[in-house]
């Protein structure tokens, strides 16, 4: 008996042309039937053709037809007996996140943790949308010299919500060793020749880049490398380690792990955020009861580069 095809988030998403949170939202509503492989979510070829021909109205006929069950068709099936569990997406990209989705599965078999890798606005957003149960933040409002809360606010209105800090970290430039364009304030990224590479739009540091340049009165057009965008902080440090461009904006202990040197510039607040209402009042407790466990704390310290003197305090939250 051959076995099956099986496919990741990820290319189920290029599949049906969607995103990885719309994906994310169909397995958290069991309108895809998936199952964890270590952990990465996976679903079978068989129950992906199963929901496009529900999707198309064809589903009675598809589900004449008998479809072997080979290992894992088996493996989803014990997971969906055995699981009374219910799926919650944490969104956000830090490291640290994928740590608290393994305590929160360790300490109450009542969630399934999925993870989304995706920043800060865009995850706001899906949570004000219903496809996100955790997300983490970073967003620094240059009106207010305040991280996170007039964001919030503004985008998730007419919900009731908390804020909880995860972490705070150092956020500032990658340069090249011994920084030979003396590179160190934001007015310099407008310096003859010097090129900078951006994030992508959405996440918490090109929020911070665009929020510094337009206190500096910096137009990005006048910046070189303005339009190159990166997804994530490593990808970032990594074109400057090439010496594809001059300086980049990320966290601490990503310059670390590729090798440049790293200019604080700002000590920012990393927080969580969850709807407050019935169903979510015996998860905010439980993330509570892993931010301020010990255990966890020793994983992040064991990570380096996080300030945990407010792990665990509530910032922020409406009535």
């Amino acid at each position: 008996m051959s076995q099956q095809n099986s496919y990741t988030t990820e290319e189920i998403a290029k599949i049906l042309r969607i995103s990885k949170l719309t994906v994310y939202d169909l397995i958290k509503k069991g309108e895809l039937p998936a199952y964890r492989v270590g952990r990465q979510m996976r679903v079978d070829e068989s129950d992906l053709e199963a929901y496009k021909a529900k999707a198309k109205g064809e589903y009675r006929q598809a589900s004449a037809v008998s479809i072997p069950q080979t290992g894992q068709a088996q493996q989803s099936s014990r997971y969906e007996q055995t699981g009374t569990g219910r799926n919650i997406i944490i969104s956000g990209q830090d490291v640290s996140l994928d740590l608290l989705a393994g305590h929160l599965e360790k300490k109450d078999e009542a969630y399934r943790p999925l993870r989304s890798y995706v920043g800060s606005l865009n995850s706001l957003v899906a949570m004000y949308t219903g496809k996100a149960d955790i997300v983490s933040t970073h967003l620094y409002d240059g009106d207010t010299n305040e991280y996170n809360v007039p964001y919030i606010r503004r985008i998730l209105c007419g919900h009731r919500f908390v804020v909880i800090n995860m972490l705070s970290r150092w956020a500032g430039f990658y340069v090249q060793a011994g920084n030979p364009k003396q590179i160190k304030a934001w007015s310099d990224f407008t310096k003859p020749g010097i090129r900078m590479v951006n994030r992508e739009k959405g996440s918490g540091a090109r929020t911070l880049i665009e929020e510094q340049f337009r206190l500096a009165k910096i137009a990005g057009s006048d910046v070189i490398g303005y339009e190159r965008e990166e997804s994530n902080h490593l990808a970032v440090a990594g074109v400057v380690a090439r010496r594809e461009a001059d300086v980049g904006v990320g966290i601490e202990k990503a310059a670390s792990l590729v090798g440049v040197e790293f200019v604080p510039a700002v000590h920012e607040r990393y927080d969580l955020v969850l709807l407050k209402n019935k169903d979510n009042e015996q998860l905010i407790q439980a993330v509570l009861d892993v931010l301020g466990s010990r255990p966890f704390q020793k994983e992040l310290e064991a990570v380096g580069g996080y300030d945990l003197s407010q792990t665990g305090k509530i910032m922020y939250e409406t009535w």
